[in-house]
């Protein structure tokens, strides 16, 4: 066989991500909140794009334009434009008040400083406290020595600790303890009736607490674990930060779903949420040049490149809203008992499972749940919520996350002084028909912050 060389023609069928290709997979995965800013981006840098509004919504505003008659003359009689309104003069008695903004939450250290300066005697101490106060952070301990600070203001220790031990008295209780100990030991303090062996059990006995080993302390201290008990219980209602609630108060963040599920009869109905992300249309003006002979090439051809661009977007925004629509509504389908009874029937459900019920690829349901929540009849859930994974059940499966729920109701139930082990959470979900190893019990047990049989034992 000879080998040579030609020419041959052959069609193949290649996948190629263009840019609008890209730029539909940016779109499908984008929340509401992010749509909305790419939105306005859009309609910054493409003149052809505007928003579409609805023309009864216009009309209603129209109208109520129209029918808007006041009396700024009165309005503008009592001052409240300037921020106060003035008192009555018909009646003397009758005070009204105004509405002031609250002012921002004092800082720990503003908070501290101001304290100090009633409490010290000199500028020495007065240099000290405020070099000290610098130094605590934000859940109120001192982050160092007595001798670094003794060094860096070029002062005797003694004094150091003098000014400290003044601090140590100062409101939130603990604060400018140098460790854990410290500042559980500032704290009892403030109070009288202490139970027996509380100042020791912080002083030796805290990792044991925290593992719940009070058997050993109350041999090692010689007392009753009721005894034991007691202290441990008033030592948990100690602050092992006192400073934590002060500061600056961070910003509130509001989740807004991508969708709603609503129960409308016996059937659940599905809205996307569009307020945040507004629809959009192509501005007709410009539609229109394209049809005039008077319009320059170079005109026509950037109106063309503009105007595909925009269509382009609007398809990519509709579409995905269509594909968050199939998605959103085979979940609901599929989790229908836990839309109706709650967590602990939810069922284990994968995404390859919606893509091929819906004849989509499983990166596109990855995508269209990605950063998304969706406001149900049990609450507000991210849609990765409903992909979980499960186990066997004699009439079907369990998923994870309504075990978890099982695990909490059954240690809800149990008697705190012998609390159910990892061994006997199995059983009961056995009886319950879900087949499941210790192990697994023992893992999902700590996923749902529930501490072990030894530390939630109580010896009342």
């Amino acid at each position: 066989m000879r080998a040579g060389v030609g020419l041959h023609m052959e069609q193949t069928q290649k996948l190629v991500m263009t840019p609008e290709l890209r730029q539909a997979i940016v779109i499908l995965q984008l929340s509401t909140l992010e749509l909305a800013d790419y939105i306005q981006q859009e309609l910054e840098a493409n003149p052809i794009l505007e928003l579409r509004e609805e023309e009864h919504l216009v009309a209603e505003d129209r109208e109520e334009a129209d029918d808007f008659d006041f009396d700024w003359a009165e309005y503008f009689a009592d001052g409240s434009d300037l921020g106060y309104v003035s008192a009555p003069r018909d009646n003397k008695d009758e005070v009204r008040q105004a509405n002031y903004p609250a002012a921002e939450g004092e800082s720990l250290h503003d908070y501290l400083l101001l304290q100090l300066k009633l409490a010290v005697r000199n500028s020495t101490e007065l240099t000290i406290g405020s070099f000290l106060i610098g130094n605590i952070d934000q859940n109120g301990y001192l982050t160092l020595s007595l001798k670094e600070a003794a060094e860096c203001l070029r002062v005797h220790p003694g004094e150091v600790w003098r000014v400290l031990e003044i601090i140590h008295r100062f409101d939130p209780p603990g604060v400018g303890a140098r460790d854990l100990v410290e500042c559980l030991l500032l704290q009892l303090r403030q109070y009288r009736d202490v139970p027996a062996g509380t100042e020791n059990i912080i002083r030796h006995f805290l990792p044991d607490v925290a593992e719940g080993r009070l058997a050993k302390i109350a041999r090692r201290l010689g007392l009753s674990l009721s005894q034991v008990q007691a202290a441990v219980d008033f030592i948990r209602r100690l602050d092992p930060k006192p400073g934590r609630t002060f500061g600056s108060h961070p910003e509130v963040r509001y989740i807004i779903p991508d969708a709603i599920v609503e129960r409308v009869g016996g059937e659940y109905v599905v809205l996307i949420n569009d307020v945040a992300a507004p629809r959009l249309r192509i501005n007709p003006h410009y539609q229109a040049l394209l049809h005039q002979d008077a319009c320059d090439p170079r005109t026509r051809k950037f109106i063309e490149d503009r105007l595909n661009a925009a269509a382009w977007i609007i398809r990519s925004v509709e579409q995905r809203r269509l594909t968050l629509y199939k998605v959103i509504s085979c979940i609901v389908e599929e989790q229908r008992e836990f839309m109706e009874k709650g967590i602990k029937y939810l069922k284990p459900l994968t995404m390859r499972q919606v893509a091929d019920r819906l004849g989509l690829h499983e990166s596109t349901v990855s995508r269209a749940t990605a950063n998304k929540y969706v406001q149900t009849p049990q609450g507000l859930f991210e849609l990765k919520f409903f992909f979980a994974s499960g186990v066997g059940k004699r009439d079907g499966s369990a998923a994870a996350e309504s075990i978890k729920k099982m695990i909490g109701e059954a240690v809800a139930r149990e008697d705190p002084s012998s609390p159910l082990t990892d061994q006997q959470l199995t059983d009961i979900l056995r009886q319950q028909g879900i087949r499941i190893s210790r192990r697994t019990v023992a893992k999902y047990r700590d996923e749902a912050g529930i501490p072990a049989a030894g530390k939630r034992r109580r010896y009342d």
